[in-house]
């Protein structure tokens, strides 16, 4: 599958919000539910899991996606991404980049 970078330099087209809304695989909405509750203690339900990308426009993000900083940053800016930012790397998105290993990678390319 093609990638699909993010503002902030994830890839959506990996994610599994995304592939399941895409494919609209109930099957996978519970598992990664289920996987997501554990890993950030959220009482995430498949019915949350839904993602058009950190670009669509029609509202449907993710969790915090559709709060995220760096997105509403770069939207704000007219920008194609984090990375071309004059300001880049910021203290947000240099801080993201520490949990998000290859964001900054995909930023890159």
């Amino acid at each position: 599958m093609e990638k699909m970078i993010a503002f902030c330099g994830l890839d959506c087209a990996s994610c599994g919000a995304y592939i399941a809304t895409m494919t609209n695989d109930n099957a996978m909405r519970e598992k990664i539910a289920g996987e997501w509750k554990v890993a950030y203690n959220f009482d995430f339900t498949p019915q949350m899991i839904n993602c058009h990308g950190c670009r669509a426009t029609d509202g449907v993000q993710i969790g915090h996606c559709s709060q995220c900083e760096m997105r509403a940053c770069a939207t704000k800016k007219s920008l194609s991404s984090c990375g071309a930012c004059p300001d880049y790397p910021c203290k947000t998105i240099a801080s993201f980049h520490e949990v998000a290993p290859g964001t900054a990678d995909n930023l890159r390319a």
